[in-house]
């Protein structure tokens, strides 16, 4: 029964199947022995690599992979690699052993069979799917080739190494980004049909489940995605602009898709959607500045009793006292209105330096009370109420002129 179970009815023939069988058991362990050494190779030569060509991972100060989470990394990968060829040869030898038995031998060649009808179909498979994958290689590939292309383009004209007319510099960065997203996304169109299951349900519906989720959530980002580019192709402003948007005044320190961020005279960062920014008036005061200069205006009012003519020549003698604001043009003087008991007058000057007014105004306000108090003249602004009889002027001692004979008659009159 045993020689017969074996495969084998005579002696000879028994003996043989028992030797196979020892043969093919030796094999295995001589083969099973060989991985080991090699998982025990690999295993020390990543623990002799830690810390010299493997090191730790980080983004600035913050740790994202330690060198004993790449070492657990790396050693769960050899692992793997070695377990997938241990399980091929246990199969292997299970398949061969119950081959030298007779009642076994129908099953272990029909797992041989199947084995080699899977494998087959999978080589098979990946032979036909090879063209495909040619192609999806070859079209990111054209894609990478266009989008570096570009990127230097768009950087040769932000840098104005390379000037196209009608086009500005810094319509460059905001050109490259929307060109850049428009080729990922033919790209991504383009490759769909050669993805493996793309043609599936499963597929199909995950697809379309992501886009409604996308259009429906992102409506307010879209907006403010579309407003930031009409802000960049209307040249409303520039990095470092001193601008006014509604309330908010201040010097443009980032203009990023979705939001404008400006820093105010009190050094407050305020961040503005673009959706925002382009629903409300822009005052931008750098654009003529570059150029001309833009004008800064005060007024004040000064009472009916000095001459016109005098009132111009001290708030033009301020104007020029004052730093950072210009000799040419000319400051000059507007009479803005003739109130009832004061003239309203518009002082006008122009500057080179609008994010430094909030200190220029002070500066001429300043020199416009020492202008007029050397001049012994009161400046009546906003309003100004005395009784004269028997009240001294508000000017100082030592900023008065001196009397006349004439004055002196008449006071004593």
């Amino acid at each position: 029964w045993i020689a017969a179970s074996l495969g084998g009815s005579t002696a000879a023939e028994w003996t043989a199947t028992i030797i196979m069988l020892l043969v093919t058991t030796a094999v295995f362990l001589y083969f099973w022995y060989l991985l080991n050494r090699f998982y025990s190779f690999l295993k020390t030569r990543i623990d002799d690599n830690i810390g010299e060509r493997i090191k730790t991972l980080k983004i600035q100060k913050q740790r994202i992979f330690t060198e004993e989470d790449f070492a657990k990394l790396l050693h769960a990968a050899v692992h793997g690699l070695v377990l997938l060829p241990k399980l091929l040869l246990l199969l292997l030898y299970v398949n061969m052993t119950l081959s030298y038995f007779v009642w076994f031998q129908d099953m272990a060649m029909n797992v041989f069979s199947f084995i080699g009808t899977t494998l087959a179909d999978m080589t098979k498979s990946f032979i036909a799917y090879v063209p495909d994958l040619i192609v999806i290689g070859i079209i990111v590939l054209v894609s990478r080739f266009v989008i570096r292309t570009g990127h230097l383009i768009f950087e040769g004209i932000r840098r104005e190494r390379i000037r196209l007319p009608g086009f500005y510099p810094e319509w460059a960065r905001t050109s490259f980004n929307l060109i850049r997203v428009a080729i990922i996304a033919l790209t991504v169109v383009v490759i769909f049909p050669y993805l493996p299951g793309a043609q599936s349900p499963a597929f199909q519906g995950l697809s379309i489940f992501f886009g409604v989720l996308l259009s429906l959530g992102s409506t307010a980002a879209i907006a403010h995605l579309v407003a930031g580019v009409v802000i960049t192709y209307t040249r409303a402003f520039r990095m470092g602009d001193r601008v006014r948007i509604a309330d908010t005044e201040g010097d443009v320190i980032e203009r990023n898709a979705f939001v404008t961020r400006i820093r105010t005279p009190k050094n407050v960062e305020v961040a503005i959607p673009n959706a925002m920014v382009m629903n409300n008036h822009i005052i931008n005061y750098s654009a003529q500045a570059r150029t001309g200069g833009v004008l800064l205006h005060t007024t004040i009012t000064i009472g009916y009793d000095v001459p016109w003519p005098r009132v111009h020549e001290l708030l033009v003698e301020a104007a020029r006292r004052t730093d950072r604001l210009e000799a040419e043009p000319e400051p000059f003087v507007l009479q803005t209105a003739l109130n009832d008991n004061s003239v309203a007058y518009e002082l006008n000057a122009s500057t080179c330096l609008p994010s430094g007014k909030t200190r220029i105004y002070s500066d001429l306000h300043a020199n416009i009370q020492d202008c007029f108090r050397e001049a012994g003249i009161e400046i009546l602004s906003p309003a100004y109420r005395s009784v004269r009889d028997g009240n001294a002027k508000t000017v100082p001692p030592e900023f008065k002129p001196e009397k006349t004979a004439e004055e002196t008659s008449e006071e004593a009159v």
